[in-house]
């Protein structure tokens, strides 16, 4: 699918040989903060998880594709969720998992990606991302990505014992 090819990255479906990748990210605490997970996942649930990532997103609200380069190295996983048909928009997050991966374009090209997915595959009018007010580096990337701010979520999220509050960015497709 040429969608999802760019120049330096590609997003793939899950595949069963992911489930050591997925379960060290899932399990790695410091990247529960972005994700809302609160408990660690068993291997176990993360294989389950991959057996019905082939399931519709119009049927189960959420998507999730691998992050890979083109030398079919996984670098983290982009997720489509909350997805809402009848408006027209979904919510996206974006993980790359090792930090000397970060920094390299891969993010703004695969939020690119997606979005551009988002908009000529499942006739979305607009996704939308929230990051917590110190994540510099998520802020700089939607940002540059053409993501508007359009709120601030006071005390939205508690992360270890103090409230933060959350950004609301957004991207409306204007074709």
């Amino acid at each position: 699918m040429l969608t999802l090819k760019g120049n330096k990255v590609f997003l793939r479906a899950l595949e069963p040989e992911d489930l050591d990748f997925i379960h060290e990210v899932e399990n790695t605490e410091e990247f529960w903060e972005v994700s809302a997970t609160k408990v660690p996942y068993s291997r176990y649930l993360i294989k389950k998880y991959i057996q019905n990532s082939h399931r519709d997103i119009f049927d189960v609200k959420q998507l999730r594709l691998m992050i890979c380069n083109y030398e079919q190295v996984q670098l983290g996983m982009i997720d489509v969720f909350d997805l809402e048909p009848r408006d027209r928009r979904a919510a996206i997050g974006i993980l790359i998992a090792k930090k000397e991966e970060r920094r390299k374009g891969y993010g703004a090209e695969v939020i690119s990606l997606v979005c551009n997915y988002c908009f000529s595959h499942l006739g979305l009018h607009q996704v939308y991302a929230n990051v917590t007010i110190d994540n510099s580096a998520s802020i700089s990337l939607f940002e540059k990505s053409g993501f508007s701010k359009v709120g601030i979520k006071k005390d939205w999220v508690l992360i270890n014992g103090q409230f933060k509050d959350e950004v609301l960015y957004q991207l409306i497709n204007v074709h």
